[in-house]
């Protein structure tokens, strides 16, 4: 089927220099282009494999529910600027995590100093970046720390995004500093401190034979990004 298409392809392209009245030293140009591409599918092409929809090689990402709630009360979500943390949510939970960070990119052309804007953008390039803290995801991660360096949310979400990328002994430096920047009488500090104790637990076992058993998603640090 993939020939016959390909014949088709060659008979319009023809007929439309026909219609169009190209100079006929042209169509040999236009001959050889289409004789190259049919060598190339001749010698590559797969025409008897069925067809199927291409897909980004992205899972669609599960709300984590706990955290979101936690990211919201630390960002403050009735802003303008968390408008554009919920599009990128929505982005992120059917796999279009490109999408995700254009979003936020576009907020941040609108409000360059928001600390909310570059903590999502950061968060969204981890995610982007196989859940690994990539040099541009560490950038955006401490611009936010410039902009506001007694907020807790940055290092924060920088922990926690090391410890999606299994550097736990490096989340908890951050975490840490989290926990120190939260004063003690917010709403949100207890979950911080949980957090961090249960990763202190985890390292504590990182020497234990069956530690192996006690993942951070075991232990409620985070959810697992992939189903």
């Amino acid at each position: 089927m993939g020939y016959v298409w390909l014949a088709a392809i060659g008979a319009g392209a023809f007929a439309l220099l026909a219609i169009l009245k190209v100079n006929r030293i042209l169509w040999t140009m236009v001959a050889a282009a289409l004789m190259l591409g049919a060598a190339g599918y001749a010698w590559q092409g797969r025409p008897g494999l069925a067809g199927h929809s291409a897909s980004s090689g992205l899972a669609p990402t599960p709300d984590d529910g706990a955290m979101l709630e936690l990211r919201d009360q630390m960002l403050e979500r009735y802003t303008g600027a968390a408008a554009y943390l919920v599009a990128a949510d929505a982005m992120t939970r059917i796999g279009e995590r490109r999408a995700a960070v254009q979003v936020l990119l576009g907020g941040i052309r609108v409000a360059p100093k928001s600390v909310v804007l570059w903590t999502g953008l950061a968060n969204a390039l981890a995610a982007h970046d196989a859940n690994q803290v990539s040099p541009p995801a560490l950038f955006a991660f401490q611009q936010a720390m410039r902009l506001a360096p007694k907020h807790p949310a940055p290092p924060f979400f920088l922990g926690l995004a090391y410890v999606r990328a299994g550097e736990f002994a490096t989340a908890r430096r951050y975490w840490a500093k989290a926990l120190a920047l939260t004063p003690a009488d917010i709403s949100y500090r207890g979950e911080i401190a949980t957090r961090l104790a249960l990763l202190d637990r985890f390292l504590a076992l990182q020497d234990v034979p069956t530690a192996g058993q006690n993942s951070p998603v075991i232990l409620g640090l985070t959810q697992d990004p992939e189903p």
